[in-house]
């Protein structure tokens, strides 16, 4: 789940927080900081490339369709802003790399190196650590796999979306199904077990058998992961106005839940484990970096738009902070250029916000959340604490949807798929729960 209040170039604005956080935070900060100690020394780190060839007709991601690109210029401020936000943060090591878009095998292969060689120089980056890329599966993509490879990528992640044509022209997408399968093969030769795929459903004219038969080609071929993405149409793209003018017709949802319900059962059955709602992985191919994002780990974001999540030692920080850098490209190179980096906002997460951001992002992983990871974050008040007493808690339990026991919390098979309507009762709940004090403080 990726998540700007704008400021002059070089200048952050921070958002004033409630009464209630300020006391939470107040409250619980001694706590807060003990719980965060674990994990301060380490982080992941990602790296946004903004630029692609085209604009897909469903896309409204942060990305840029430039008439040429001043590619050293870009790759010294990324190796800038990476410096300055490992001081920044004062974390020793990163865990994993992730190069996203945009379309990152855009890149020249040598600006890759180049940051993660910056990244060594101020962090320790084991021999082994996991660095993806993220590939736009074009014979001009396929052509450099082996180049970035010798930069140091060590994982593909091949956006294939679909292997029918008339659905990949429908998307926008510049490559065709032919072109997706090459890339995929050379990507196999080059990193056996560390590729995956991106594939999407809910397509526009998309029916459920249609759907199985494509993911049942796809993992005749494919390698040791696969990432599954329902479709959703985005206000002001090309493809929600085709819907909106009736031009384009896409599946209902109680067609998607079809399609998604199968795709898990088809997965399992070709010894695919699910491991988070849209991810699927055997021979544990699981991808490290992003299952620190659904534990909550400290991330840094570099690049323009990028999100991080990390304590700022070096600034006398104490709490973690939500980070965004400056969305537009040439605005975020200039103030790179001229302050070390271009962090536009950031936000003092208070512990209960922390907390939401465990509990929604770990319920995502169908190991759920232990009781000692819990207590990383909150070792003043356990899940029984927390949720035990609740009704409608109890009756998701019942319902078999929600499992809690010597584990810890995690979602049984079907509630996975109905993780939307299950977590607004446990962050109420959990909004209840910590807001006890500060009522019991205004009653005296």
């Amino acid at each position: 789940m990726l998540v700007s209040v704008c400021g002059r170039a070089g200048v952050v604005n921070m958002v004033p927080v409630c009464v209630a956080a300020v006391f939470r935070r107040c409250v619980l900060k001694n706590v807060r900081v003990v719980s965060c100690r674990t994990y301060s020394q380490e982080a992941s780190l990602y790296i946004h490339w903004p630029y692609c060839l085209k604009r897909c007709s469903y896309c409204n991601f942060n990305k840029y369709i430039p008439r040429s690109v001043n590619h050293t210029l870009m790759t010294e401020s990324l190796q800038k802003e990476t410096q300055t936000l490992l001081h920044v943060s004062q974390v020793s090591r990163i865990t994993s790399v992730f190069f996203g878009g945009g379309t990152p095998s855009l890149a020249h292969p040598s600006t890759i190196a180049a940051v993660l060689d910056t990244v060594s120089k101020h962090a320790q980056l084991s021999a082994d650590a996991e660095v993806t890329l993220e590939v736009n599966p074009t014979p001009a993509g396929k052509s450099k796999l082996r180049d970035f490879v010798a930069a140091g990528v060590n994982r593909f992640s091949i956006g294939m979306q679909s292997l029918n044509d008339a659905s990949l022209r429908v998307l926008g997408r510049d490559h065709s199904s032919q072109e997706a399968l090459h890339t995929l093969s050379e990507a196999m030769t080059l990193c056996p077990g560390r590729v995956s795929v991106d594939l999407m459903f809910g397509l526009p004219d998309q029916s459920v058998d249609s759907w199985r038969c494509e993911l049942e080609k796809v993992l005749s071929v494919c390698d040791d992961h696969v990432s599954l993405y329902q479709l959703t149409l985005e206000r002001g793209t090309h493809l929600f106005k085709q819907v909106q003018l009736g031009e384009v017709n896409v599946p209902g949802d109680d067609v998607t839940a079809v399609m998604y319900q199968s795709a898990r059962s088809i997965l399992e059955k070709e010894g695919f484990l699910q491991y988070e709602v849209s991810n699927f992985a055997k021979n544990n191919a699981v991808s490290t970096h992003n299952t620190g994002y659904w534990k909550a780990l400290q991330y840094i974001g570099v690049g323009p738009g990028a999100h991080g999540r990390f304590v700022p030692h070096a600034l006398g920080g104490v709490l973690r902070e939500a980070r965004t850098q400056t969305l537009e490209p040439d605005v975020w190179i200039r103030e790179v250029q001229q302050h070390g980096h271009a962090t536009r906002r950031r936000i003092q997460l208070s512990h209960l916000e922390l907390l939401e951001e465990v509990l929604v992002m770990g319920l995502r992983m169908n190991e759920g959340i232990s009781h000692q990871h819990w207590a990383e974050f909150s070792p003043e008040a356990s899940f029984h604490q927390v949720l035990g007493s609740s009704e409608d808690f109890q009756d998701l339990q019942k319902r078999g949807l929600l499992i809690l026991d010597d584990r810890g919390l995690r979602c049984s098979w079907s509630g996975l798929a109905l993780l939307d309507s299950i977590l607004p009762v446990l962050l109420l709940r959990l909004e209840k729960f910590f807001q006890k004090p500060l009522t019991r403080l205004t009653s005296d």
